[in-house]
């Protein structure tokens, strides 16, 4: 029996998510006693996949093929179910990304799995008893599942587990399969990512507007302190409809899902729907000058002042900090 984590790659480049999972599945394998072994499907150079073994994989499964360049659900979902089956692993593990959301099911079905995605925590083996805790209702929740499936599949919320160098190079080895063209009937025939600094589901900070900023034409002090702190930009549905932000920052139900260690919301009134997209967050701070806001009810800190007051002070506060460190 195996570990096999899928490393997803963004233009050939791993992000911190990939190495929070191979962290995640080699504390796993311990459990287990026994190997942890990656697959990457792409174009990536072969220093960046050895790379993966200071993390903990010991190998790494490299697949290039060239109907495989772009992301194509099923066909990355076959691929990754024969890689299983050929190396008897019986727990496959991979990011809840976008692409992870998609291809968790897919594996399981091929694989006869149990599925516990938005896996926030490492497993408990108690009396032959594997369970998992999860995110659950959009994020409003915690839940406790047991997966008594002889394989099992984990998608791991990002943010959720810390990265641990181990030391050490994985072997690279060329793994073939042959693509079903069953598999190519729905293709993804574009990738828009976004061009912000830092990736928004990868963000350990995320600063967020909402319509209390008023316009597009305010958003400077966001993008201002969100560079001094090294964070993402995001936005609620409101001012990506309006046209205001790109749907790219959309964070909520149906948007992006988000778990940063520091939430920062300036003028978001805390619609539900954008609750469920944050709620993950380590610690949530609410700008806003309606003291009845719902936010309120959910943040660590809140601050009850007009955002065009607060933001440029805070700015002030964090320059002068910067200086002095």
């Amino acid at each position: 029996m195996s570990v096999l984590i899928y490393a997803e790659n963004a233009e050939g480049k791993f992000k911190k998510s990939i190495f929070e999972v191979v962290s995640y599945a080699k504390a796993i394998a311990d459990q287990q006693q026994t190997n942890l072994i990656a697959i990457s499907i792409g174009n990536v150079a072969a220093d960046e996949l050895a790379a993966l073994g200071k993390y903990g994989a010991e190998k790494v499964l490299n697949v290039s093929n060239d109907k495989l360049k772009s992301f194509v659900n099923q066909a990355y979902a076959s691929v990754i179910a024969e890689a299983a089956k050929a190396n008897n692993a019986d727990i496959v593990i991979l990011s809840n990304s976008f692409s992870g959301r998609g291809l968790a099911p897919r594996i399981g079905v091929k694989l006869d799995a149990g599925v516990a995605d938005g896996a926030v925590a490492l497993p408990e083996q108690n009396g032959g008893k594997f369970t998992l805790k999860k995110t659950a209702f959009s994020g409003k929740a915690f839940a406790i599942v047991e997966l008594t499936s002889a394989v099992k599949v984990i998608a791991l919320t990002p943010n959720s587990y810390k990265v641990v160098e181990t030391g050490g190079t994985a072997a690279v080895e060329d793994f073939t399969v042959q693509a079903k063209e069953g598999d190519f009937k729905q293709m993804l025939k574009d990738i828009v990512r976004s061009t912000d600094k830092v990736s928004l589901p990868d963000a350990e900070i995320v600063v967020s507007g909402g319509r209390g900023l008023k316009g597009p034409e305010n958003w400077g002090m966001v993008e201002e302190l969100a560079d001094l702190l090294g964070a993402a930009t995001a936005c609620s549905k409101p001012v990506s409809d309006a046209g205001w932000r790109p749907h790219s920052e959309h964070v909520g139900q149906t948007g992006i899902a988000v778990s940063p260690n520091l939430y920062i919301a300036i003028g978001i009134s805390g619609a539900i729907q954008h609750l469920a997209g944050i709620s993950s967050s380590k610690v949530i701070v609410v700008i806003n000058k309606d003291a009845e806001a719902p936010f309120f009810k959910v943040a660590d800190y809140g601050i009850v002042g007009d955002a065009f007051d607060v933001v440029p002070k805070l700015i002030e506060a964090f320059k002068a900090y910067k200086a002095s460190a």
